[in-house]
């Protein structure tokens, strides 16, 4: 069959919308778990237990964040226009986010140089607070896409810097940290032994997984109340509501793995957590990758901001190529620095 005659007959914006929205749940699920470690940095008392919890994320952060980069590049090949309207509406959170991507990297990199304590409470509190940042700032960017942003007829942002941290927006965000904190709680029981180990398992049961499923229930309260568009779809197709059910019972797996210690299992059912909370948003917003409030007619979808059919064309070829690649080696790095950490691991 001729190239073009197949590029016609695959819905290819669709098939886009998925491969990013996967892409982003790999990052979601892995860089989670690590800004999740960094929030709990500071919760932690001696200097060896903070050093053993660097050191359970020492040889794949950097790695997490390729699936950001490759998110980034896909939407910049597939939706070139929305990528061009939230990187200059979300300018200037951009640089916030970008300079505590950047603090977070050098403080995991620097905190151990130096032995003088001033020298690595410095760092301790640049890991924290920059770990939570990045959280918390990817949090208030998807309480403003499921909000809907304030888009003019030309698809430019037409609001200001300030108008992003409107209370739905801070409430996503807040939920998206005590998640990431939740998932990296059960990923410490999987990397400690012992007395920390037996301390981040009373994290888990006493508030990090309170906490988030709290925020969980507040921010699904408001979003019915006040952004009731992000449920339209599943009013109208049910069927949709068996992914809202899922997640609502992966959660609840949780505290039932854990009472059983099967650590794995819940770290596992924490990652399910992530991605159905994410295919949730993504039902809820489709078929848009930028919604546009109070304008809805001036949104961005996946079929007014998409590349031609050529273009997604060739970038799914070379995108079914580059994904193994990279799911590949994630693989080879968590296999290779499975198991707990060790004291002689210590980052």
């Amino acid at each position: 069959m001729h190239f073009d005659h197949l590029i016609h007959l695959l819905n290819l914006p669709l098939i886009w919308f998925f491969l990013l929205g996967g892409l982003l749940s790999g990052y979601a699920v892995l860089d989670g778990f690590d800004l999740g470690v960094g929030i709990l940095h500071l919760f932690t008392r001696t200097d060896a237990e903070r050093r053993t919890l660097m050191a359970s994320i020492g040889p794949i952060w950097n790695g997490n964040e390729v699936w950001l980069v490759t998110a980034g590049g896909a939407m910049f090949a597939a939706f070139p226009e929305v990528y061009a309207t939230v990187f200059s509406g979300f300018y200037l959170a951009m640089m916030v986010l970008l300079f505590m991507l950047i603090f977070r990297a050098v403080s995991i990199e620097f905190r151990n140089k130096e032995p003088w304590a001033w020298w690595r409470r410095l760092w301790d509190v640049s890991f924290a607070v920059s770990s939570f940042g990045v959280a918390f700032v990817l949090g208030v960017a998807l309480g403003n896409i499921g909000y809907g942003l304030p888009l003019n007829a030309d698809h430019s942002y037409a609001g200001q810097f300030l108008g992003l941290f409107h209370p739905y927006a801070l409430l996503v965000g807040l939920t998206t940290a005590a998640l990431f904190a939740m998932h990296a709680s059960n990923y410490l029981l999987l990397k400690t032994e012992g007395d920390l180990q037996t301390k981040i398992r009373g994290w888990v049961t006493m508030w990090t997984l309170p906490i988030f499923i709290v925020c969980y229930v507040a921010t699904t309260m408001v979003t019915l109340l006040y952004v009731p568009q992000m449920t339209d779809h599943i009013r109208t197709q049910p069927v949709f509501f068996l992914v809202g059910l899922l997640n609502m019972l992966s959660i609840a797996n949780i505290p039932r793995a854990l009472f059983y210690q099967r650590d794995l299992e819940a770290f596992f059912s924490s990652c399910l957590v992530i991605v159905l909370m994410l295919a949730l948003f993504g039902i809820g917003i489709f078929p848009y990758l930028v919604p546009s409030n109070p304008f809805y007619a001036h949104g961005l979808s996946i079929y007014n901001a998409s590349s031609s059919p050529g273009t997604l064309g060739i970038m799914l070829i070379i995108a079914l190529l580059a994904i193994p690649l990279v799911l590949s080696y994630t693989l080879s790095i968590y296999w290779v620095f499975r198991g707990k950490v060790k004291t002689s691991d210590h980052y």
